[in-house]
């Protein structure tokens, strides 16, 4: 790793500092070759300093990186311009201190990926009334079926149906025939009674 350092340059440290931030971690190499082409006076300054930082490790462009490229305020010299009346305005020279450190490029070691844990996600997006029962169930509640409630419920029981079981046990003709005395569009059928079914298998499994 080597430095250079260029202090008093007559340059704004503002305008220097944009020049600055674009080399900044870029290959000597490059960098000095990109400065050739900018128009600004900076450009030029910081490419001196830049090749005189890589020659004072005795390095060659391409094998060094800009590690710092720093641009301090330096004093400012006060001008002054003659005005009306015997007065005179004042006229700002600002400067500079450009600092630049090369080094060998170091590979950063590669972080080994944290291992993340699969969290087990369900098939279905919508958990049906069978799936949340673990343990055995009351199959006389029929708001186990996915979109009974409180009122659909007493509908069922106007009609003469008070348990899961009645539901997984009847025809087609049934099935249709209350569908359209309750009135929810072919819900019994398509699941309804598979719903049922199934809770009457876990049923059996869980006793």
């Amino acid at each position: 790793m080597s430095k250079a350092t260029l202090k008093f340059i007559r340059l704004s440290p503002t305008k220097a500092r944009l020049i600055a931030r674009e080399v900044q971690g870029m290959n000597a190499e490059l960098a000095l070759a990109s400065l050739e082409f900018m128009p600004n006076k900076a450009a030029g300054v910081i490419s001196k300093v830049i090749a005189s930082a890589v020659a004072n490790g005795d390095y060659e462009p391409e094998e060094v990186s800009i590690i710092s490229c720093r641009v301090d305020k330096g004093p400012v010299l006060r001008r002054f311009r003659p005005r009306a009346r015997g007065s005179a305005s004042k006229i700002l020279k600002p400067t500079s201190h450009i600092m630049v450190e090369v080094g060998t490029v170091v590979e950063s070691k590669k972080e080994t990926p944290k291992k993340v844990e699969k969290k087990e996600t369900p098939k279905a997006e919508k958990k049906t009334a069978t799936k949340k029962a673990a343990k055995s169930v009351d199959l006389n509640d029929l708001k186990l079926l996915s979109g009974v409630g409180p009122a659909m419920e007493k509908k069922l029981h106007a009609e003469g149906i008070t348990s899961i079981n009645q539901i997984a046990q009847m025809s087609t003709e049934e099935l249709t025939d209350l569908d359209a005395k309750v009135g929810v569009k072919g819900k019994i059928e398509d699941t309804w009674q598979n719903e049922a079914k199934e809770l009457i298998k876990n049923n059996e499994k869980e006793s």
